[in-house]
């Protein structure tokens, strides 16, 4: 399947109407994200930087996510996310923070989040929206391409209130 970039394209040309930047906090995804945004021609003029925070450690030191919401909620939550995605667009100045941490496989399940649970933060010019994803029986790498689509899919499209 060949992917024709619309729903990049689609983000890119938004931000650039709105004249927004994004960057993205990527743990599960690896700078997925970020790359499939520069695939497209323009991304330069909306994304500056972008940061694979896959230790908690990172979380911590570069977007600011508080220890304690670590340990309360676990790094795989919505709250995690929330903060990742607040955290990133405050460190890179900029309107737009997306946000993944998920559990992608094939181990490192625990009791309520199996394998295939992504969760995602979006802020958004001030308002911060979050997700929870279960990509059941999907392998790793799979997981992580659904998570990169449903991300590309909630910013072009919006959900409910929510939209760029």
């Amino acid at each position: 399947m060949k992917n024709d970039n619309s729903l990049e394209t689609a983000v890119v040309t938004q931000l650039i109407e709105k004249n927004w930047h994004i960057a993205f906090a990527e743990s599960c995804t690896g700078g997925l994200c970020a790359g499939r945004l520069i695939n497209v021609p323009d991304a330069s003029r909306v994304l500056d930087v972008s940061f694979v925070t896959y230790a908690n450690e990172a979380k911590i030191q570069y977007l600011g996510v508080p220890i304690d919401l670590i340990e309360m909620h676990g790094v795989v939550s919505e709250e995690v996310a929330g903060a990742m995605a607040k955290g990133v667009a405050k460190t890179a100045g900029c309107e737009v923070g997306v946000a993944t941490s998920g559990i992608a496989g094939p181990s490192g399940a625990v009791p309520g989040k199996p394998v295939g649970t992504v969760c995602f933060g979006f802020y958004i010019n001030g308002s911060t929206h979050t997700a929870t994803c279960h990509f059941d029986g999907m392998e790793r790498n799979e997981v992580r391409a659904a998570a990169v689509d449903f991300v590309f899919e909630t910013l072009a499209k919006g959900s409910g209130t929510f939209a760029l």
